[in-house]
């Protein structure tokens, strides 16, 4: 298991969070109590099993809604 911190360009408004949050539980290996999206600080921290899922789909997950990644921060658990 794996911790990520995705800093985005820009998130504007809570519609923007929730469909961050809904395209990012689609994907297997997501552990969904752990995700939680910010539209203040346009972040997207989640923990996620590495051998299910690659933090490259997730971003590829996020950029293909729209949304710019910046930076990107993963911890092993």
């Amino acid at each position: 298991m794996k911790k990520a911190t995705i800093q985005l360009e820009t998130l504007t408004c809570p519609s923007c969070m929730a469909k961050i949050e809904g395209a990012l539980k689609s994907l297997d290996g997501i552990k969904q109590d752990t995700l939680s999206v910010s539209f203040n600080t346009s972040k997207v921290k989640v923990d996620f099993d590495d051998s299910k899922v690659a933090i490259e789909d997730i971003q590829k997950k996020i950029g293909d809604l729209g949304y710019e990644v910046k930076k990107t921060q993963v911890k092993d658990l």
